[in-house]
């Protein structure tokens, strides 16, 4: 694990940066303690990161469980309460680990995995420019369409053209300048600017600048747009931050509502991170989504148990290890100690970060989530591909993320059964003389009740006085509804005189008197 330090822990210091506002972001928008995301994110980092199998995979806590958090607090009557559900979503979780779950996540196609990545990409960047901005009404981390401050994704943008603050606009573009500039040309001039990251000397720029015009009104940064760490006064205090679950409550069928809403979808956003990730991942790493289950749910078992906020894997924060050169999974666990030790032994430090300058930060990796060049890729590989490429990035921009993805889904389910619908067999006419009459149908291997209709649409169109050729040695595997279909065009082929020769592995027969009885009769295959 200790082998791609050097790349590891330039990378978890951008990951730090990256994750420190949204932790404080999601919580705010979640109603919760400000202190509870930090936790999340403190847990996601070295828990979840020790035990998942993920090398790049950063955990911590979820914008799309934003919403649930927020609802659930006030059902549930109280935040002890909630803490309640945190804990039993992720023994949940555990039961869906030990239960081989993982596997649903290769069940979504390419195309809705390059559309989530892409339409987070763009909600990166159209979220950011209110903060790159100065104008910081809506907190950090709040993804979905409908934002908590009452606004949506372009409103907000539209009422910040009249709240620039100009400290945190001129802060924001040198940040963007100092990204651009390393990731250019200086990472490509000597070692030192690839192991000193471009995010880590854009923040201390931005750090220096609120110190340089702290006494100045016009150019100066106010509070509310820097970070805002909770600063307590003493270990007592600090202690005093963390919040434990009633247990009390555990009869209340609410809280397991809650506790299995909270399991199903911190899960689905976990394996759709893990797909995510991946694909972006440029040395190919694949993630055992079990064993990611299993880590998820001891992650939000001991979130749960201190006052943090559930966990699922991120793929902001991902992303951004991938782009920074993470490695392994040393660079999330890092990542984790540094929020944990930051928290403690500079907090006040870390209030004198201005959030435009890690918008900047996010803009970057928005962008690369979200290159122009992949809408080409995309187009270029037919409609198959663009068409659920397009409704998933689409929803997840005027939606969130999970309304997107399964928009994308179906989209791609119907791409499927189109597809299904085409390739379930082959018909043709044989001889020279298209009019003799003679029609030979091939079946696909695998012929399911997907294929009903186009199957049926084949053997109604078959004239009268023709004959069938009906070739099913291919076909390994076959519906029961296709061979009811058979045995009903049998019946309705004697009256329109279709004579129908079967050919299978246990030889030719004419006219067969019932499909049911041959296909009951057919030997099983051996399996290899």
């Amino acid at each position: 694990m200790f082998k791609h330090i050097k790349s590891d822990l330039p990378a978890s210091i951008v990951v730090f940066f990256v994750a420190l506002p949204l932790c404080l972001g999601i919580a705010l928008a979640s109603g919760a303690p400000l202190f509870s995301g930090l936790i999340a994110g403190i847990v996601g980092g070295i828990v979840v990161g020790s035990l998942s199998g993920s090398k790049i995979g950063v955990s911590g806590p979820a914008a799309g469980l934003a919403a649930i958090v927020l609802t659930a607090i006030g059902t549930l009557g109280g935040y002890e309460n909630f803490l309640v559900a945190v804990v039993l979503g992720g023994i949940i979780q555990l039961v869906f680990g030990f239960l081989k779950a993982g596997i649903i996540g290769y069940y979504f196609p390419s195309s809705v995995i390059k559309g989530m990545l892409t339409g987070i990409g763009i909600i990166i960047i159209l979220k950011q420019i209110p903060h790159f901005f100065g104008y910081d009404a809506d907190p950090e981390g709040d993804f979905a369409f409908f934002q908590v401050d009452g606004e949506n994704t372009f409103s907000e943008i539209f009422k910040t053209i009249n709240n620039i603050s100009l400290g945190s606009t001129i802060v924001g573009i040198i940040g963007l300048a100092i990204l651009l500039l390393w990731s250019n040309i200086l990472s490509k001039k000597g070692k030192i600017f690839q192991i000193i990251q471009g995010p880590l000397v854009a923040v201390v720029a931005g750090i220096v600048y609120y110190f340089l015009t702290t006494e100045n009104s016009k150019y100066g940064i106010n509070s509310e747009h820097l970070v805002s760490v909770p600063v307590p006064d003493s270990f007592d205090s600090f202690l005093g931050q963390f919040s434990f679950p009633n247990f009390g409550a555990i009869s209340n069928p609410q809280i397991w509502v809650t506790a299995f809403t909270i399991a199903l979808v911190a899960s689905l956003e976990t394996l759709l991170c893990v797909e995510a990730t991946d694909k972006l991942d440029p040395h190919k790493n694949v993630t055992p989504t079990n064993r990611e289950l299993l880590a998820q749910g001891t992650g939000n078992v001991i979130s749960g148990l201190i006052g943090g906020l559930p966990i699922t894997q991120v793929i902001v924060r991902s992303s951004a290890n991938i782009q920074s050169g993470g490695r392994t999974k040393l660079s999330a666990i890092i990542h984790g100690f540094l929020l944990l030790i930051s928290v403690i032994l500079i907090p006040t430090l870390l209030n004198k970060i201005p959030l435009s300058v890690l918008a900047a930060v996010l803009l970057i990796v928005g962008y690369k989530l979200a290159k122009p060049a992949l809408f080409k890729e995309m187009i270029q590989l037919g409609w198959k591909q663009w068409v659920p490429f397009f409704v998933t990035v689409i929803g997840i921009v005027f939606t969130d993320l999970l309304v997107g993805i399964g928009l994308g889904l179906a989209v791609g389910i119907v791409v499927i059964l189109i597809k299904s619908f085409q390739n379930s067999h082959f018909l043709h006419i044989e001889g020279e003389d298209i009019d003799d009459g003679k029609i030979k149908m091939t079946l696909a291997e695998e012929v399911t009740f997907f294929n009903k209709g186009a199957i049926l649409k084949e053997l109604d169109n078959l004239p009268k006085n023709s004959y069938l050729e009906l070739d099913v040695r291919k076909t390994r595997y076959l519906d029961n509804d296709i061979i009811e279909i058979l045995e009903d065009f049998a019946y309705k082929a004697k009256e329109r005189n279709i004579n129908i020769k079967l050919i299978s592995e246990r030889g030719t027969v004419e006219n067969p008197e019932s499909f049911i009885d041959f296909f009951k009769l057919r030997p099983k295959k051996k399996s290899a």
